[in-house]
């Protein structure tokens, strides 16, 4: 088993928790994972981009190559489209629609949703939307997860329990609204496939 997956937004739209989850479920699950450097981290608003490689076997690079992305995982729609050359031909595009417009000359939504909707294997939806409705708009990432988790080749499971993990100190509150998130994420991503 090997999985290669890009994770891509801006600074501040949790990134690192969405990595960290999936980190945490591969590494329980026995497997190996490498992570590339993560950009733009320490800039808010600054774009983000980390590359997180799984396998059952060891892994000599953290880095994935051109065209080999099984998974695009962005918390931005045009941070979507700025990782498509890595993505493999029957990779997944998982995105968020809502935009972080953080430059003056952001493309117009509509024009970046309909390259999104091109692409064969795409979900697209409005996490911060659905985590507005959950009632904690700073849960969209885990929304995102969550949309991502049937293609990632780990056990739900697994993700639920590294999410109940990494918001221990939040407190259990905290932790049931992110498992929600995931669930609403999922649930969203098996109903947008049957259509």
């Amino acid at each position: 088993m090997k999985q290669d997956i890009i994770l891509a937004g801006v600074g501040g739209q949790g990134i690192l928790s969405i990595a960290a989850s999936i980190g945490m479920a591969a590494i329980n699950a026995g497997l190996h994972l490498k992570q590339a450097e993560v950009h733009g981290m320490s800039q808010r608003g600054g774009d983000v981009h980390s590359d997180l490689r799984i396998s059952d076997k060891e892994i000599a690079s953290d880095l994935i190559p051109q065209g080999k992305a099984d998974i695009i995982i962005s918390v931005e729609p045009m941070e979507s489209l700025r990782y498509l050359p890595m993505l493999a031909p029957d990779g997944w595009v998982i995105t968020n629609t809502n935009p972080h417009v953080n430059i003056p000359n952001y493309p117009d939504i509509q024009d970046i949703i309909k390259e999104i909707r091109a692409i064969p294997n795409h979900i697209a939806l409005d996490a911060n939307k659905i985590a507005n409705d959950l009632g904690s708009r700073r849960s969209a990432n885990i929304v995102m997860l969550g949309a991502a988790s049937p293609f990632i080749n780990l056990e739900y499971e697994r993700l639920e329990k590294a999410i109940r993990n990494i918001f221990k100190t939040k407190g259990e509150k905290i932790i049931e609204t992110n498992l929600k998130a995931l669930k609403t994420g999922c649930e969203f991503a098996k109903n947008y496939i049957k259509k």
